[in-house]
Formats: C-alpha cells, structure tokens, sequence
C-alpha cells in the first residue's frame, strides 16, 4: 500500500456509531494506516439515525456515549494524525425502507454532539450551554425528548 503511493492521495475515514465503540481497536487500527503511510485519518459518527431502521425519536445519550468514545480515541493518538469527524445524519438505512427520525427532533442531538465535541467533553456546563442555545428549559439526555 505504501509503494502505491495511495497513502499520499487519499485519507481513510473510520466510522463507527456504537456507543460502546472500542476505543483500544480504534487506537490499532488507525496505527496500522500509520505503518501503511497514511499521515491523517477522519472519524464519522451520527447525531441522528443508525439506531434503529423505523426510528421516529432520537436517543441523544447514544450518540453522545459515541461522541466522547470517539474523544477518547482522538485523545489515545498523536494530535497531528486526526483530520476531523464527520456528524452524519441518517436518513434512512436504504431506499427501500422508510425514514428513520426527522431532523427537526433530532436537533438537540446534533447541538449536543456539537458542544460535547467543542468542549472536549460532556458536563452541566455543556448541557446548560445546550439548552440555552436552543431556549430548552430541560434538555433529556437518555430518555426520547418530550
């Protein structure tokens, strides 16, 4: 891979949407495009979607878990090697199925996922700062948003 000069052309992006996301394979993984001279890497998590095919309410206390896992494996790797992390927001799981959680409900997952990201971490501070944002008297971490 190295020889091919592949390394130098592209970046590799590792998705991974679990909330319990293995943190040391993560780690590996990315030392073994290192090994294959790939200089940077991108992460991609969800604020929305990849929960549930019919999903109509976004559990925003899972993608959070993933956000701050994914913060762990950034803070497990050099500083230089991290490109960036793409939020996506599923739609749907194919063309063929009907549409997982709209994103209007799925805003305050993306502004928590935001802040978690931006302040490196999640605490009352962030959670404070979310709902003033969104002038949400009480931001539901892990129960549906009512």
């Amino acid at each position: 891979l190295s020889e091919s000069g592949v390394p130098q052309l592209v970046q590799p992006m590792i998705w991974d949407y679990a909330a319990d996301l293995d943190v040391e394979s993560k780690v590996l993984l990315i030392e073994k495009y290192r090994r294959c001279g790939f200089s940077k890497v991108w992460f991609a998590s969800a604020f929305k979607g990849a929960t549930g095919v019919n999903q109509s309410l976004t559990l925003i206390g899972h993608h959070l878990k993933n956000h701050l896992q994914w913060l762990k494996v950034a803070s497990s790797i050099p500083s230089d090697v991290l490109q960036g992390i793409a939020l996506t927001g599923w739609q749907r799981y194919d063309h063929f199925s009907v549409l997982c959680e709209l994103f209007p409900v799925a805003i305050p997952s993306l502004a928590v996922c935001l802040q978690a990201l931006e302040n490196g971490g999640y605490s009352e501070r962030v959670k404070e700062n979310v709902e003033k944002l969104l002038g949400m008297p009480n931001l539901e971490i892990d129960t549906f948003m009512r």
